[in-house]
């Protein structure tokens, strides 16, 4: 998820460990808890694509690296704060969950979450919330805030965390079956078109969870369909797409090729522009403006082409959209149901 309900979540979580020892100390270091994981970041100007790619949401995501660090910044702030009332257990705990709450909840995004790493790099994604999602952000960081107002000893200040973690834990319960049901008419309108395939992602649009998109794994290529729960019928059209992935033959056996290809999952199709260079589109994230009758460009893109030196070269293309007042609205009338 973003940054901010990322500190959002790990404040909330600070506040109902430490909040009646700590104050708002507990909110600002459960804040930093639920920060450290993303600073994963600060090493990708001495990495290469595949490189950052691979990095993201694995040492610093991981199960292990909340098991060994917790103890560590628990004993440090323990030492820091000794007077405050808080015990070892106390900051261990609070960094423990601000650690795995925010690994957890990326988890349910699209990209993938290493959670076992270094056992498995398997990027685990319930692909049930977009990665920005005001309507799981919002009103917990109100009651959070609001919260923050409230004395440690104020009855009032836990009742509002707690119903800003309870609000958004509910919404997350909601994702799954606002998926459930889309997944219902994806695979219903599947078999009603004798579309075989093997395997399926569906995952929400952006900033919502009522109008979802789903990609379909046949035998040499991909179906894409859009389905808005606000929808009057429940027909899905498919677009088809080939995987074209005979084209990357010539590079086959490349560690690093061969690692972009399991970040994608499979999901993935090849063009060739014509220049020397392929392109790697990455489904799981589909296209910007897919959902328009005009289709789009996919989200992350990855340029391959080969130097002089015979050494496969990658770069991330951007492909974001210009979003205007006409572009929102014209997305706000298609989450409705208004094709």
């Amino acid at each position: 998820m973003d940054s901010l309900t990322q500190i959002v979540l790990g404040a909330s979580v600070g506040e109902a460990v430490a909040g009646k020892k700590l104050g708002n100390r507990a909110m600002v270091w459960g804040a930093i808890a639920g920060t450290i994981p993303d600073l994963d970041v600060l090493l990708n100007p001495w990495l290469d694509t595949v490189q950052q790619l691979s990095f993201h949401r694995s040492l610093t995501h991981s199960f292990l690296f909340a098991l060994l660090m917790s103890p560590v910044l628990g004993w440090l702030l323990h030492r820091l704060y000794r007077k405050r009332g808080a015990t070892f257990r106390d900051w261990t705990l609070l960094f423990f969950l601000g650690f795995t709450t925010h690994a957890l909840l990326d988890s349910c995004t699209t990209w993938g979450t290493q959670l076992l790493w270094p056992f498995s790099n398997y990027g685990v994604a319930f692909y049930n919330v977009f990665v920005v999602d005001p309507f799981y952000t919002v009103p917990f960081l109100v009651l959070v805030v609001a919260a923050a107002f409230y004395s440690r000893s104020n009855p009032k200040r836990r009742y509002l965390n707690y119903a800003g973690l309870g609000i958004s834990s509910a919404y997350l319960l909601w994702s799954f079956a606002a998926k459930s049901m889309a997944n219902e008419v994806f695979t219903a309108n599947l078999q009603q078109q004798d579309i075989r395939y093997t395997s399926y992602i569906s995952k929400p649009t952006p900033l919502n969870t009522i109008f979802w998109s789903v990609t379909a794994q046949g035998k040499d290529g991909f179906y894409n369909g859009f389905y808005s729960l606000l929808d009057e019928n429940r027909q899905v059209r498919y677009t088809y797409e080939p995987q074209n992935a005979a084209l990357l033959a010539p590079y086959r056996g490349n560690p690093k090729l061969e690692r972009l290809l399991q970040l994608t999952k499979g999901y993935y199709t090849v063009e060739n522009p014509g220049d020397g260079s392929l392109l790697i589109n990455d489904l799981r994230f589909g296209k910007f403006d897919g959902w328009k009758e005009s289709g789009g460009n996919y989200v992350f893109v990855y340029k391959v082409w080969q130097n002089a030196e015979g050494e496969l070269q990658f770069e991330e293309i951007n492909n974001r959209p210009k979003v205007d007042k006409q572009y929102l609205l014209a997305y706000w009338h298609r989450i409705l149901g208004q094709e």
